[in-house]
């Protein structure tokens, strides 16, 4: 038996608004609000798309000029920083673009800057070229000379060897 009322029959649904404490008629479920939901997925879509370009331009592998194409990440086909030593005479400046060539462990690979690399750059130092390598060339965009405390805290006989390998300073008997 549904309720007091004999006149009801088991099949019958009360329809009856429901009413709040203070006799006012409750309001039934609200609607969903697409348009927050919305903003949010594209929100969270838009992060996701942020943090994989931030990650995939943070992973430039450091590379030796003998290990491109040897190492793993150190593909000719991708984003390296390339070091090695500046062969002597190899600096030729023509119209704002500084070409020179790099050497490291008996291998050498040409270097096309656009600009000048400025600072301490000079024949016969080590340096680490950012870029990525295209018809055989490294096309740099970034020159660091001096290698950073925390560079040189982390691969310090890299530094020590690419010093090693440098050009003979003048009045040497090599």
């Amino acid at each position: 038996m549904v309720g007091s009322d004999p006149t009801r029959g088991a099949d019958d649904v009360d329809l009856t608004p429901r009413t709040n404490v203070d006799g006012t008629a409750a309001a039934g479920p609200r609607p969903r609000q697409w348009l927050p939901i919305i903003v949010l997925a594209l929100v969270f879509v838009a992060g996701g798309v942020i943090v994989t370009q931030f990650l995939r331009s943070a992973v430039d592998y450091y590379c030796n000029v003998d290990e491109v194409g040897v190492r793993d990440g150190c593909d000719a086909d991708r984003r390296i920083r390339l070091q090695g030593t500046v062969d002597e005479g190899s600096i030729v400046q023509d119209r704002g673009v500084t070409s020179f060539s790099i050497s490291f462990n008996g291998s050498s690979m040409p270097v096309v800057y656009d600009g000048e690399p400025g600072g301490i750059f000079k024949e016969c130092i080590p340096v680490v070229v950012h870029g990525v390598i295209e018809q055989g060339a490294l096309q740099g965009d970034r020159v660091e000379v001096k290698h950073s405390d925390e560079y040189v805290a982390v691969n310090d006989e890299r530094v020590a060897d690419a010093t090693d390998l440098g050009c003979n300073p003048p009045g040497s008997d090599a």
